[in-house]
């Protein structure tokens, strides 16, 4: 404290003396000449300012001085305060130690990461809700709903909108002391706020009892309901959001339009056995169509949605207690149009990959850039293998395998895209991005000429080599050996199995990649020994083959329902079936898979070649073999049944019901600002495409598909439909 008195006193005196002298000093110069006044003027003040900068960075050496003294010997103390002022200037910094820079871990390079797209994603939801919609190059088209309601084109139909699989939100009623506070609250959908405040936790809570595939005890976590189940994924991305808000433009609300939730973790038929979901969905239609005039309900069912409400075609007209009894002409009263989005009836590749090590394209690339980081390896996060263990207790994902077997995905020589050729430097196809007469262009498609075709039929491929090299160079083992054979259980002590691949030994793991290739008809048996217990469980649920005589009285069982292989049609001819969905993205359909160099207890053995890169087609990239699809489901999934299993009368369609193929060519959005784009054919983001939005909107006002122009095709699903030979 007296050191700050001290300095307040010396300033004070210092700021005094200094006005008196500038006041005694100028009226010196009044007399001098008009030149020398400035002069000495200028000179005088730099000499004060420099004075009082030494009296504040050195306090303690500045004495007493008196008017009299100062005004004497000005020019001495100017002389002396500029020398003073230049010495202080000059006056060398200490020199301090460059500190080395400070390497960066892992940590710090994934807190950067997640930081960086937090801001990023903050940013582009603030241009996209603040900026102006008529800024140049920001003006959105015109919403179908608008420019239909301008065409007085109102709502008539009663409508049902099915949500797929993650899409529809989860909420818990029932959980373990860890889930304190979040009754009722979404642990899927929403915000995801506790993956990271308790992320086992919220794993244990996802996941289903690994014996019966229904609630674990203590533990009940149910479908959220309403139009809020799934308009709305995360906050800002949107599911049936868009879709909802352009209905409601012609006159939908909830007295004539409902969202189907239901928990999408569960077999179909469980749906039913714990929640009554397909009761309630039998009853909500019988209702919709009693109030809005007797007239019959548009069902839009999206992406797994698609085969479960395939799986309640047969539930509904099947006799109780194991179907709703509605008899064999429900259907005919009830329902008009299926209006199938994105649909994957045959099933999508990425859930092999999925089953066998909890990766696809995106999850292999992170992975490949950075190694370990998700492994057990570097943080002991030992993320896979958690992703694994809650993936396996869903029965639905067993939905999604590929069905019919080499007939449909091809064998190891051969397969329905075999001309599918991508430019090798971007992954894009070659074909037009639009055709003449509304995209109605069927004619044989002319490709470029390679080397070798991709043997796509191969779904998976230990090491390039065996993806490419002719069956007679392949090695194989029946796969019917690992699962009848007693395989040698896993010598490594594990304290807790986090996945089933903890019980098989390294040696069996090496068997099975030494049989280097996997067709659909093989990959089920080698699905039955690595995942034992899920194969067991949901086999009872869910067939994946081709009938040879759908008249067989095995059919009516459930489990073949949702396999539209294995099932028919109800009689009801005057529906219609459109088989919606998008074309022109590069889209998962074979893969390059290797060992895992780790051999640690609870890691995955199997991943993803993503070194594997390059292929005379140019569609092989990271371990992945691509086709023309929506980014999850090939064009060969989505589009066969209408375009040929089901088209005209047929053993699966034996009432004729007219089917109508309609794919969406994809089109990204031109700038960030422009969000998900108004003419994307992605998976999900087809639901924000207006083209389909306007589809919906003039089929559930009445409009049939003729109406609408039947066929829009700018795939080759009808080459590949004609390239699988198939009994109908």
């Amino acid at each position: 404290m007296g050191f700050f008195h001290f300095l307040k006193t010396q300033l004070s005196r210092s700021l005094q003396l200094n006005l008196s002298a500038i006041s005694n000093y100028v009226n010196q110069l009044i007399s001098s000449s008009i030149v020398d006044c400035k002069v000495r003027i200028l000179t005088s003040l730099a000499s004060i300012l420099g004075f009082r900068k030494l009296c504040f960075l050195e306090p303690t050496k500045c004495s007493p001085v008196s008017t009299q003294s100062f005004e004497s010997n000005v020019d001495k103390k100017q002389e002396n305060a500029v020398s003073a002022y230049e010495k202080v200037i000059e006056k060398p910094k200490h020199k301090k130690t460059k500190r080395q820079p400070k390497e960066w871990r892992c940590i710090d390079y994934c807190c950067w990461i997640i930081g960086y797209l937090c801001t990023t994603w903050w940013l582009l939801l603030f241009l996209c809700n603040f900026l102006p919609a008529n800024l140049p190059g920001l003006k959105v088209p015109e919403p179908p709903g608008t420019r239909l309601k301008n065409e007085n084109l109102t709502a008539h139909h009663p409508l049902v909108l099915v949500p797929g699989i993650v899409t529809g939100g989860l909420e818990l009623w029932e959980g373990r002391p860890c889930s304190e506070g979040l009754f009722r609250k979404r642990l899927w959908g929403g915000s995801f706020a506790e993956i990271f405040k308790r992320p086992l936790c919220w794993l244990e809570h996802l996941s289903l009892d690994n014996e019966t595939g229904l609630d674990p005890p203590g533990i009940r976590v149910r479908a959220v309901t309403g139009l809020v189940a799934a308009d709305y994924f995360a906050p800002g991305y949107f599911v049936w959001a868009i879709l909802i808000e352009n209905l409601a433009k012609i006159g939908y609300e909830q007295k004539n339009m409902y969202m189907a939730s239901y928990d999408w973790r569960l077999s179909f038929q469980n749906t039913e056995i714990r929640d009554q979901s397909l009761s309630r969905l039998k009853r909500k239609i019988e209702l919709l169509y009693v109030t809005n005039g007797n007239r019959k309900v548009v069902v839009v069912p999206h992406s797994m949605g698609v085969i479960y409400f395939l799986h309640f075609l047969k539930w509904v007209e099947a006799p109780p207690p194991v179907g709703g009894g509605g008899g064999p002409n429900w259907c005919a009263k009830h329902i008009k149009t299926i209006m199938n989005v994105s649909p994957a009836f045959l099933g999508v590749p990425k859930a092999v990959a999925n089953i066998l090590s909890a990766e696809g394209k995106d999850v292999a690339f992170i992975r490949a850039m950075a190694p370990g980081l998700l492994d057990s390896e570097t943080f002991g996060f030992q993320t896979f293998q958690h992703v694994m263990r809650v993936f396996r207790t869903w029965d639905s994902v067993l939905s999604l395998l590929p069905k019919g077997g080499e007939t449909i995905w091809g064998d190891l020589n051969w397969s329905p895209e075999e001309e599918n050729v991508c430019h090798s430097a971007k992954t894009q196809y070659l074909q037009s991005s639009s055709k003449e007469n509304n995209g109605n262009d069927t004619s044989p498609r002319r490709f470029a000429e390679v080397k070798q075709r991709a043997k796509y039929g191969r779904l998976v491929a230990f090491g390039k080599a065996a993806s490419e090299l002719p069956s007679s160079q392949l090695s194989f083992i029946d796969p019917k050996e690992f699962v009848h054979g007693s395989a040698p259980i896993s010598s490594t002590s594990c304290e807790e199995l986090l996945t089933e691949y903890d019980e098989i030994s390294r040696e069996s793991i090496k068997r099975v990649a030494e049989n280097e290739v996997y067709t659909a008809r093989t990959l089920i048996d080698l699905l039955r020994f690595i995942a034992p217990k899920m194969m067991q469980r949901t086999e009872e649920h869910f067939s994946h083959g081709l009938a040879e005589n759908l008249e067989d009285p095995k059919y009516s069982h459930h489990k073949y329902w949702s396999n539209p292989l294995e099932t028919m049609l109800p009689d009801a001819p005057d529906m219609e079936i459109y088989c919606s969905y998008g074309v022109g993205i590069p889209t998962e359909r074979s893969y390059v898979y290797k060992m895992s160099p780790s051999d640690r207890c609870k890691s995955i053995p199997l991943q993803i070649d993503s070194s594997a890169d390059g292929s005379d087609n140019g569609c092989l990239s990271g371990g992945v073999y691509f086709v023309d699809g929506d980014e999850s489901v090939p064009v060969v999934s989505a589009g066969f049944m209408c375009a040929k299993g089901w088209r005209g009368k047929t053993r699966f369609n034996p009432s004729g019901i007219a089917t109508y193929v309609r794919e969406y060519q994809h089109n990204p959005p031109a700038s960030l600002l422009e969000g998900r784009g108004t003419e994307s054919g992605a998976h999900v983001d087809i639901l924000g495409n207006f083209a389909l939005i306007e589809d919906v909107l003039r089929v559930a006002a009445g409009a049939s598909g003729t109406e609408l122009g039947g066929d829009r095709i700018y795939s080759g699903i009808m080459e590949m439909s004609e390239r699988i030979n198939i009994r109908l």
